[in-house]
Parts: structure tokens; C-alpha cells; sequence
């Protein structure tokens, strides 16, 4: 009897485990499916990965490398992330205040003492939420890095007092990025390799400037016109999209940040359609429960929509720019909540 018992559990396990492999195979030939119907319309060339409860359910490649439609698109091709680079010197910042070297409210001034008169109002905070009141970036006159910190000693007075209002723009980020070289004596590039990417074992990543990478997907338009050169400043980051799906795994099991940086730099400015340091971030009890961002740069488009509760993580690379990765994402998780 306990014989008949002990196999009909066993049937029951095996019958669960049946069910779930062809639940989980069905999704993958939906996405496949959908994403191949995206691909033969022209609106997705780029690369692909879906994970779910942890593991890796598809990786594909859908196009070209460049303009000129000889190459096909392989997996360990590496695109510009967009804005999506800017979840680093967040992350940097936060890393640095963990060992006791800032404070969200120490002023710029603080690091940074001679740029002008401003520098004394905006907080590391203000950064982080794009509340500084800072002017955007003179890009008719930027070249390098140097340029963009002359750019922020020749602003006089800020566009709105700090904490007050919302501008999203790069001079935030720039700053960021000022603040992590003068903490640590290291250019944020070297940092972020050695802090950031090699703890998260991003081992192809790369962060502008940089020559002669090998594997990199050129931005390109519909009329077959490649992006121009990257300007020799900091911050641009190119990565495959296995290397992204590793920062969102290390940032969300806490393995470069801890709970409460996490919960900080995932704070918006108390305004509609605002973005924090990690776009848009959810959080239940002070944990971290759905992580959605997205970039673009030039004709590079990328999106990662991670729902930490639902276990599942898409991420969107591309590199002719069509808009659709939003409408391309939503539908995949369609398919992934059947």
C-alpha cells in the first residue's frame, strides 16, 4: 500500500514537470515566433534574452551588424546602451557612500570646489534625480571630458533652485561621474571596469572612449546611414546582452549595492513621468519588485524590463532604430504570463 502511495507521488511529480517543460517550450516558440514576424518587418535588428525563475529561456540575434547588411547579427555582439549607462555612476556614487566617502546631501562644492557659486546649493541627491537645476550639456562645443568640465565652470547661475523642479539631462551625469574621480583618483572608466563590471563578471563590456573593440554592432538608419564616431568622452557603454541580464542579476541580489542604495537610487523626483537613477523602479516594503529602463543613442535602442516578483528579465538590443522595443517587450510578457 505505501508501495502504490510512494509511486503514484511520483507520477504526480513527473506529471508536473511534463507540464511545466511544455508550458515553458510553448513560450519559447511564441517569442520565437513573434520576434521573427518583428525581424521580417523591419522593426527589430538587434539581440535578444529572456530569463525566467533565473534561468536563460531564449537568446537569439535577428539582422545585421552594420549598414551594410553583409554580416549577420551573432549573440556576443555588443550595442550602445543609451541612457541605460547611467545606472553606474549611480551605482558608483552609492558604492562610495557605503564606505563612509559622501553623503546624499553633501554638495558638489564639497568635491568639486572650483566650480562656481552654484556647486554650493546642488546636492549628490539632486544628481541622482535629476533636481539639480543644472543646464544641459553645449554639445556644439564638446569634444572630450575636458571640454564638458569647462562646460560646467562657465554656467552662472542654475535654471531652477535645487529640489524644486525636473530636468532630465547628461550634465547630472557627467557630474556623477566628476564626483567618483576626485573620490577615488581614478578615471570613472578604470573605476567602473574594476568595481563595477569585473564584480558582476561583465566580461565583455566596454565604456567609451575606446578603439579597435572587436564586436561591435554599428548604429545605423533606415536609409543606410551608419551613426557617426562616439565622442572621446567617458560613459558610453556597449555590452552583449548576456552582460547586461549579469548587472541586472548583480544589482538586484544586492551584490554590488545593499538594500537600502538600492531603495535610494530608485527614489524619483515626486513629479509625473520622472525617472530615477534607474528609470522607472517599483518597490514593495523597500524591496526592489520591477526594474524597467531604457536608452538610446543615436540609432541604438536597448530596453531591460525585469519584474523581480514574476522572475523574469527582457532584455532589447538594437541598432537601427525603429521604436518598437516597448511595444516588442509588452508583448513578450504576454506571452510569458499565459
Amino acid at each position: 500500500m505505501q508501495n502504490n502511495k510512494q509511486l503514484f507521488l511520483n507520477f504526480i511529480v513527473v506529471l508536473l514537470l511534463v507540464n511545466n517543460i511544455c508550458a515553458q517550450t510553448k513560450q519559447i516558440n511564441q517569442i520565437d515566433s513573434l520576434m521573427n514576424h518583428y525581424s521580417q518587418i523591419g522593426a527589430f535588428n538587434g539581440n535578444i534574452v529572456v530569463s525566467k525563475n533565473n534561468k536563460i529561456i531564449y537568446n537569439a540575434s535577428f539582422g545585421f551588424t552594420d549598414e551594410t547588411k553583409t554580416r549577420k547579427l551573432t549573440t556576443d555582439y555588443k550595442f550602445n546602451i543609451g541612457s541605460i549607462t547611467k545606472e553606474f555612476s549611480a551605482v558608483a556614487l552609492m558604492q562610495l557612500k557605503e564606505q563612509g566617502k559622501l553623503k546624499l546631501n553633501d554638495k558638489v562644492s564639497k568635491f568639486i570646489p572650483e566650480l562656481p557659486k552654484w556647486a554650493n546649493e546642488v546636492a549628490i541627491a539632486d544628481l541622482l534625480q535629476y533636481k539639480s537645476g543644472i543646464p544641459n550639456v553645449n554639445w556644439k562645443s564638446i569634444q572630450n571630458d575636458k571640454d564638458l568640465f569647462d562646460g560646467l565652470k562657465l554656467i552662472d547661475t542654475l535654471d531652477f533652485k535645487p529640489g524644486t523642479n525636473y530636468d532630465y539631462n547628461n550634465n547630472n551625469i557627467f557630474l556623477r561621474q566628476f564626483i567618483v574621480e576626485r573620490l577615488t583618483g581614478m578615471s570613472f572608466k578604470t573605476y567602473a571596469e574594476k568595481f563595477i563590471f569585473k564584480l558582476c563578471k561583465m566580461n565583455s563590456s566596454v565604456m567609451t572612449p575606446f578603439e579597435n573593440e572587436k564586436n561591435i554592432a554599428k548604429g545605423f538608419n533606415n536609409n543606410l546611414v551608419q551613426d557617426k564616431t562616439d565622442l572621446s568622452i567617458t560613459g558610453g557603454t556597449y555590452l552583449t546582452t548576456i552582460d547586461l541580464l549579469k548587472w541586472v542579476n548583480c544589482l538586484h541580489s544586492k551584490k554590488i549595492v545593499n538594500k537600502k542604495s538600492l531603495f535610494e537610487i530608485g527614489q524619483q523626483f515626486n513629479l509625473e513621468e520622472t525617472q530615477s537613477a534607474l528609470g522607472l523602479a517599483k518597490y514593495k516594503n523597500g524591496n526592489l519588485i520591477e526594474h524597467l529602463h531604457d536608452g538610446r543613442a543615436g540609432n541604438y535602442e536597448a530596453i531591460l524590463v525585469s519584474n523581480i516578483t514574476e522572475k523574469f528579465t527582457i532584455i532589447l538590443l538594437d541598432n537601427n532604430y525603429n521604436g518598437k522595443v516597448f511595444e516588442i517587450s509588452d508583448a513578450i510578457i504576454e506571452k510569458l504570463k499565459k
